[in-house]
């Protein structure tokens, strides 16, 4: 029996050491009731990783076959993430990265077909002389070392601006992969068909341009644009189940867009825009304009959208369908419900929790957030 005069004592050190050990474990905490479905959110890693090096400046995941999870690091590393646990090592022989203003090492995905080719890609900022642009790559991977790295694409004109790179990268189950590419703060280039700035992008998983691209016979134009006018992109994925290709972008002061890419199709910007600039001066009067397409769902003010995904796993049967959309300014995940691709409703989830960079979903069905300065991942795990 414990003497009473003791018992507060053992009853603080119980605690201490159930927190410790909590702590050790990284257990998923307490549970989140959202509209349509409970979770728990499971750190993965965290700021408090100092032995072996913090994540600083997460872009972009990709699962490997064999669990590992690799994360992309703006600065130009690729670290590694294995039964749940950041690792000190690094993915080695990595290409040189433009580290400049909104630039760096950016997005990475995997070849649909990556367990018979071994393909991993890469989307990324190249500095040539004072300027830069951005660059899609692959690889493959052995050991911890990406070899045989072929240059699929570059970005033209190469500019010294500091914003608006993009890139996201997504595929299809035809063969073909999209990608992204800011207008790096110069509106005029989302217009301007000779450029690859403010379009989204079509190529064979090769880097070669397919013949059916919208633009492939228009004198001058760029044969790799698959649509264009926008801004700044920084969401792309492709639903093989409806063959549609969602994307979204940042608006300047107000503005943000969800949109469904489709074939030669233009966007707007900044022709058409809901946002103003940041010194609240009017970009123009027009909201929407014959030929050009209207968002699925914009934000005013802005969320300043990051990382897209959408959530088909049976672990969360109240979201499935659903978009789930990081937001950079308002440090969150709004879930974005549709209905025969129209703009349902919004729910916003983890506010305040960081600058949310990627959202994406594991192989094994979970949603994984990661999260900026202080970079940070982790997982939702949902509760029945």
């Amino acid at each position: 029996m414990i003497n009473k005069l003791l018992y507060p004592f053992c009853l603080a050190m119980a605690i201490v050491l159930v927190s410790c050990g909590t702590q050790e474990r990284k257990p998923a905490g307490a549970i989140v009731q959202s509209e349509k479905q409970k979770f728990m959110v499971d750190t993965i890693t965290s700021a408090t990783d100092t032995a072996v090096g913090a994540l600083k400046n997460p872009w972009g995941m990709a699962f490997l076959p064999d669990g590992r999870l690799l994360v992309t690091e703006r600065d130009g590393n690729i670290r590694i993430v294995k039964d749940g646990k950041l690792l000190k090592e690094k993915i080695e022989g990595v290409p040189p990265v433009y580290v400049h203003g909104q630039g760096g090492l950016l997005d990475i995905q995997l070849h649909p077909d990556f367990d018979k080719n071994g393909w991993i890609y890469l989307s990324y900022a190249k500095q040539v002389a004072d300027s830069g642009g951005t660059v899609i790559a692959r690889a493959k991977l052995e050991g911890n070392k990406l070899t045989n790295l072929e240059e699929l694409f570059q970005a033209l004109p190469l500019t010294p601006s500091e914003v608006h790179f993009g890139s996201r990268i997504a595929f299809d189950d035809k063969g073909y992969m999209f990608f992204t590419c800011g207008e790096r703060g110069k509106k005029e280039n989302a217009q301007d068909l000779s450029n690859h700035l403010g379009k989204v992008m079509r190529l064979h998983d090769d880097g070669k341009v397919p013949s059916d691209n919208p633009f492939v016979s228009t004198i001058g134009a760029r044969s790799e644009i698959w649509s264009y006018g926008h801004r700044s992109l920084q969401g792309l994925y492709y639903d093989k189940e409806t063959g549609t290709l969602w994307e979204h972008e940042h608006g300047p002061r107000g503005g943000d867009e969800l949109n469904i890419v489709e074939k030669g199709k233009n966007y707007g910007w900044p022709v058409i825009t809901y946002g103003i600039n940041y010194d609240s001066t009017i970009i123009t009067d027009l909201k929407e304009k014959e030929g050009m397409e209207q968002p699925v769902r914009y934000w005013v003010p802005s969320i300043a959208p990051c990382g897209l995904t959408m959530v088909t796993s049976d672990k969360y049967p109240n979201w499935k369908g659903n978009l789930l959309v990081g937001a950079l300014s308002h440090q969150l995940v709004a879930r974005v419900e549709i209905a025969d691709k129209k703009f349902v409703k919004e729910e916003r989830l983890l506010e305040k929790i960081g600058r949310v960079r990627c959202v994406t979903q594991s192989p094994d069905g979970y949603i994984y957030v990661a999260m900026e300065n202080p970079g940070k991942i982790v997982r939702l795990v949902p509760v029945e």
